[in-house]
């Protein structure tokens, strides 16, 4: 039986971006609001999920451009990250508008382990709650890894000092500086509860011939990139090899050609189309000139009395067997040698808890990681939550956010004795936007335009200086022109069975052939059958099709394929009935406190 939450569901599943999205951020209503030059409006809906506009308008992993259905019609999706960015570039003074935190509290005590995104995200959502927030971080900033990972030129410091700002000006206690080597200590101060988010801040070693030979020169990625970000590192040789493929390899690659690296190569073990990094951030290196040698194994560095003169490489190439697992073969040829006068590693990072006492009641795995519950974050010590990459290793900013949003409602439910498995529901609103027979509230004329560049700074002046950001952003008249590329997929078809006459007007008119009129029997007929009988057949089995109830002339079901529409309004403008509509679902997680205040 379908009801209304149901229904909601399959809107909220055929909304791409959104879905894919962590933190289910309301994608097309905040483009919407940017077409509007509504900047404020945007940034704040966007902070309500997201916590880090600014921030993950410049470095976000982007889940959800893939989703977006305009990449599946032309060759890119809709820019919703750097749309983002608009919204914070041309935003008003947002004081007024930040939560009032009250000035009684309600007795109880959080200690949050780490100033990174996830612990932030944790105090940003029970401050307004009453609680007394403690963040300890042994950084003198908060921040943790978008302060010290990201480089400057990709996210300048103002954004970080301004977007970490608004939470820990909520009240938050702040104990910078301060290096926590014991979680009993912590515990031990009568906190109710206590989150960690402490990251995952070692960067993985390569042990290989002669790693030791000239260790002044051979660098760890992660902590590189913080030496340089604490101004603690200023400079490095002329010929440079980057080892490793993903994202961090790729800040480490750009951040060494700012440091005095000319000749600067990124080697990876894996074929290039299988590289970790975000493919915007391997264009980006290569922008700068920056080669990229895939299939190249490092075997031996070689180093003359303390020093570094070059790294030797195995070429493999790639075999894979009959369920895809991958193999690296060697070629036979030949080992390669590049020269070198300093090597970074940055073949990915791991998790470290030696501060974490194994006799206090937190069970951990096979991995040396603490037993974390995947629903409410909480380890099997009742007052120890963990989330982001603390959890279970390095994943994105965004999914640290999202995460840090559920471990709050735990910490919530658990601070009013309630079972931490009694979690709110999502918030959601489902409006007609019907302003006239062939008139809506939003958008709905589709554009062809591919997408947009965002600006660049000249390449010559970005390597230039560490801090110049290299992006420019959208200005307001590219910002509207991407804008409305998006095909406001939140604007839902609803469809109203009992008014149906099936006089095909709607099938007719669909520029798509998303729609269908055919007989279907959910206790008899597969659904797969069903995808091969439609106008058009809908290939894509990972999105749903919406099958309505019986039509009442003939029992029949209308079916759409929702990979395909493009939420023109043109079924519910030609229905003579109007048993087509078109209405805006607004979806938003449940947050701390929903539960709790009912």
């Amino acid at each position: 039986m379908t009801t209304p939450d149901t229904m909601v569901q399959h809107y909220h599943e055929v909304v791409d971006c959104q879905y894919a999205c962590p933190a289910h951020t309301p994608v097309p209503e905040y483009i919407r609001l940017i077409a509007e030059g509504r900047y404020t409006d945007s940034y704040m809906l966007n902070w309500e999920s997201n916590v880090f506009p600014g921030v993950l308008g410049r470095v976000c992993d982007r889940p959800c451009e893939p989703a977006c259905r305009r990449g599946r019609l032309q060759e890119e999706p809709v820019a919703i990250c750097r749309l983002k960015r608009v919204a914070s570039d041309f935003k008003d003074d947002i004081q007024s508008r930040l939560p009032k935190i009250p000035e009684e509290k309600n007795g109880k005590r959080i200690a949050l382990i780490g100033a990174g995104p996830a612990s932030l995200t944790v105090a940003r959502d029970l401050m307004p709650l009453g609680y007394e927030i403690t963040v300890i971080d042994e950084q003198q900033k908060g921040g943790g890894m978008i302060r010290s990972q990201i480089p400057s030129f990709r996210l300048p410091d103002t954004v970080i000092d301004e977007e970490v700002g608004y939470i820990l000006d909520m009240g938050v206690d702040t104990r910078f500086g301060e290096e926590v080597t014991s979680l009993k200590s912590i515990l031990d101060e009568k906190f109710d509860a206590v989150f960690i988010g402490t990251g995952a801040p070692r960067g993985r070693n390569l042990e290989i011939p002669g790693r030791y030979d000239a260790e002044d020169h051979i660098h760890i990625g992660v902590e590189w990139l913080a030496n340089v970000s604490f101004k603690h590192t200023n400079s490095i040789g002329e010929k440079v090899v980057i080892l490793g493929g993903g994202n961090t390899a790729m800040d480490c690659c750009r951040t060494a050609r700012r440091l005095g690296g000319k000749e600067v190569t990124v080697t990876v073990r894996s074929p290039f189309a299988e590289m970790k990094a975000s493919p915007w951030e391997i264009e980006d290196a290569q922008h700068e000139g920056i080669p990229v040698l895939d299939n190249h194994v490092p075997v031996q560095f070689h180093c003359e009395d303390g020093k570094l003169n070059a790294i030797e490489f195995q070429l493999v190439r790639a075999e894979y067997d009959a369920k895809g697992k991958r193999s690296l073969i060697p070629t036979g040829e030949d080992n390669v040698i590049i020269e070198c006068t300093d090597v970074i590693v940055a073949v990915g990072q791991e998790n470290s808890f030696p501060w974490i006492e194994r006799d206090i009641g937190i069970e951990f795995n096979d991995w040396d990681m603490p037993e974390v519950d995947k629903i409410t974050y909480r380890t099997s010590h009742k007052k120890v939550f963990v989330a982001g990459d603390a959890a279970w290793g390095p994943e994105n900013i965004i999914t640290a956010v999202a995460q840090a949003h559920q471990a709050a409602i735990s910490i919530d439910l658990f601070c009013n004795g309630k079972r931490l498995s009694s979690r709110p529901g999502p918030n959601w609103t489902l409006v007609s936007q019907k302003m006239g027979i062939h008139e809506w509230s939003y958008q709905n004329n589709v554009v062809d335009d591919e997408r947009y560049a965002v600006p660049l700074i000249a390449t010559d002046k970005a390597l230039a200086d560490l801090s110049v950001e290299v992006e420019l952003g959208f200005d307001a008249n590219l910002a509207l022109q991407e804008a409305h590329r998006c095909f406001s997929c939140d604007a839902q078809t609803v469809f109203n069975a009992s008014k149906c006459i099936e006089c095909d007007a709607c099938i007719d008119i669909c520029p798509t052939d998303c729609l269908t009129m055919t007989h279907y029997d959910p206790s008899v007929d597969d659904v797969g059958d069903l995808r091969q009988r439609l106008t058009g057949p809908a290939a894509n089995n990972e999105q749903p099709i919406y099958v309505s109830g019986s039509l009442p002339d003939t029992g029949r079901v209308m079916v759409k394929d929702e990979n395909v529409c493009v939420h023109c309004g043109l079924c519910a403008e030609r229905c003579p009935t109007a048993a087509w509509d078109m209405q805006k679902l607004l979806y938003t997680e449940a947050q701390a406190g929903d539960s709790c205040q009912k």
